[in-house]
């Protein structure tokens, strides 16, 4: 069985590479048409004229549903590996869920409103996406620090936080494009050590049946019976 195929380790594999793809087909695409500078220009530069601009957009909403997948996985993960008595990670645990859903917001802002049409908006899902995204790094960071070494390793913890500090940098240098460059293959670093993770958790999705047909006029003998909507995991 190749590594890919365990549990739900594609998923960060598959965000990881469609968000890079992102920004390469855009940076290639405006590059070509002569419409940046190729000396390293801001990422979203290269997605604010047609028509790079609406193959950045699309691509980009695909890659925050696909950030969201992946937050989401490693949510449940974390839950159901942590008693209910250990407050502090669960606390963290719900903060880091609510810190990487705003930043995939923010990820759809960037792609849904360029530079060039509404500015402000458009700042504010950068500010979002980034922000957001680095205290969500920074909260995971803290949780594996909090599970190892029982049920993290502490190399994983030691690259993740070197990857927290290495997007870090940012700030000191918001105004570089280079940064931003650094900082977006930060995330790419961070997501990437959760293959590992996600190889030991499957996925099934079931659907509750209460009833014979979509009306609630006719009564129905049929209650709460469980179909699965999948038919195995995803192994």
């Amino acid at each position: 069985m190749w590594w890919f195929q365990q549990g739900l380790s594609f998923l960060p594999s598959v965000l990881v590479i469609w968000t890079f793809a992102t920004f390469i087909f855009s940076y290639i695409t405006a590059i070509t048409l002569h419409h940046v500078d190729p000396a390293l220009p801001y990422i979203s530069d290269t997605g604010t004229i047609p028509p790079e601009r609406c193959l950045f957009g699309v691509m980009l909403n695909i890659a925050a549903v696909l950030g969201i997948a992946n937050i989401y996985v490693r949510y449940k993960q974390v839950h159901a590996l942590n008693p209910e008595e250990n407050r502090i990670i669960i606390k963290l645990n719900k903060a880091g869920l609510v810190l990487g859903i705003l930043s995939c917001l923010g990820l759809s802002l960037v792609a849904n409103f360029q530079k060039s049409t509404l500015f402000i908006v458009h700042v504010c899902g950068a500010v979002l996406a980034f922000s957001m995204g680095s205290f969500y790094m920074f909260v995971q960071t803290i949780l594996s620090y909090q599970m190892q070494p029982k049920i993290h390793s502490k190399q994983v913890f030691w690259v993740r936080l070197l990857l927290v500090i290495w997007c870090g940098g940012y700030v000191l240098h918001m105004i570089t494009t280079a940064a931003e460059w650094s900082m977006s293959f930060s995330f790419f670093g961070f997501f990437l050590t959760y293959i590992r993770d996600f190889q030991k958790i499957t996925l099934r999705v079931e659907a509750n049946l209460h009833g014979l047909t979509l009306y609630d006029t006719v009564p129905c003998p049929v209650t709460n019976e469980r179909t699965p909507l999948l038919s195995r995991d995803f192994q």
